[in-house]
């Protein structure tokens, strides 16, 4: 018999805004960007907001009250803002998820209304997977609130929540209606959270960008004093390159196995895991960078001179490269790090691709690692007492 074999493409676009004191209510970016579709339609909003950015600014709800009242013959409210933890504690199980499918019931969010995320890269997982997942699929609006989330996850196409101690086990591929960068919530964030972001900045570049690299470089000082004006400096273009690879390698869901953008995470997820989050993602991914770097320069890839200055880079700003944990061994005796060499195959689809560099902005894949290179690596790294 013959075999059908249908074919369909769908382009996505969504636009990415700049701004500052986005809900001004004589601002109509916000609205203006409901409305892009249906300029003539008064748009349902559900909007969730992570609870850290709530207590840190607590004229936010009542300003995105204010904001929508100002545009009524557009915007409308389903209901009052609601508040979801921060941090992987909301992404850890599915409570939160079921929790705001319940408010998209409850309030009848429908395909053509919108949930709003407001907050952290944790926060806009957890909202965004929800939404993508209530009717099967809800327009999105994400206004990330971080450092890392407004460089990098915040135009994400994909989302995720934690399940069985593995990151992202459970998620879906879902690119946002919008995203809009309001560099007024970084002054919400401590200092420890405005360096934690950089990290994924200093990935992309290295990767990318030899003079973003450099940029770092000549910035760290200020970076590691979270100094607001350096950070927004870094975020532009590091958001861009990760744009660009979205929407140029020809794989934005990810069917192959390849995932040139997560140098340094297979360490980092494990890292997350074994401290139960104790670590930031940002701390955990410039651990795991330090350890590959490391790892390149035992295997040859990468000369020595490089990865000291790599790794002089990431604790210029502020980054650490070492936490005990990395040493953390699990029941059997093996080294935690191992085991999650062995889930982060499994994440990719049973075929082992990791980043490694011959040189900034020369990357390269392999597919095994030497685990004896990978023990010393972690020796290597340890600080001398």
């Amino acid at each position: 018999m013959p075999v059908l074999e249908p074919s369909f493409s769908v382009p996505f676009t969504f636009p990415v805004a700049f701004t500052r004191d986005l809900w001004r209510p004589d601002s109509s970016l916000f609205a203006d960007l409901v409305g892009r579709l249906e300029p003539h339609r008064q748009h349902r909003l559900l909007v969730a907001v992570d609870e850290g950015l709530a207590a840190a600014t607590p004229s936010l709800t009542g300003a995105i009250a204010a904001y929508v009242n100002a545009h009524r013959d557009r915007l409308t409210l389903a209901a009052p803002p609601l508040l979801i933890p921060g941090g992987e504690v909301s992404k850890n199980d599915l409570t939160q998820t079921l929790r705001l499918l319940d408010e998209i019931n409850l309030h009848g969010i429908d395909r053509q209304s919108f949930v709003v995320a407001i907050g952290g890269g944790a926060a806009l997982d957890t909202i965004s997977f929800a939404a993508a997942t209530g009717h099967r699929g809800i327009r999105v609006i994400r206004i990330p609130s971080t450092v890392l989330a407004q460089a990098d996850s915040g135009v994400a196409v994909k989302n995720g929540v934690n399940m069985f101690g593995k990151k992202n086990f459970v998620g879906t591929f879902a690119p946002p209606f919008a995203v809009i960068n309001d560099s007024r919530l970084l002054e919400t964030l401590s200092r420890r959270d405005r360096i934690a972001g950089v990290s994924e900045i200093i990935k992309v570049a290295l990767l990318k960008d030899a003079g973003l690299f450099s940029q770092v470089e000549s910035l760290a000082p200020q970076l590691a004093a979270g100094d607001l004006e350096a950070l927004e400096t870094v975020i532009r273009p590091s958001l861009e390159w990760h744009m660009r690879h979205i929407c140029s390698t020809g794989d934005p869901f990810e069917l192959g196995s390849a995932r040139p953008l997560d140098f340094g995470h297979w360490a980092a997820h494990k890292l997350e895991s074994i401290t139960a989050n104790t670590i930031r993602h940002g701390e955990a991914v410039a651990i795991g960078m330090a350890l590959d770097v490391r790892y390149a320069t035992l295997a040859g890839y990468l000369p020595a001179a490089v990865a000291e200055r790599i790794i002089r880079v990431i604790t210029a700003t502020g980054l650490p490269v070492w936490h005990d944990a990395v040493t953390h061994r699990n029941a059997s005796g093996e080294l935690s790090l191992i085991e999650g060499l062995r889930e982060f195959r499994e994440h990719l689809g049973g075929e082992l691709h990791i980043t490694m560099l011959r040189d900034i902005e020369s990357p390269f894949e392999v597919t095994e690692m030497d685990l004896a290179l990978v023990t010393q690596a972690i020796t290597d790294l340890a600080p001398v007492h």
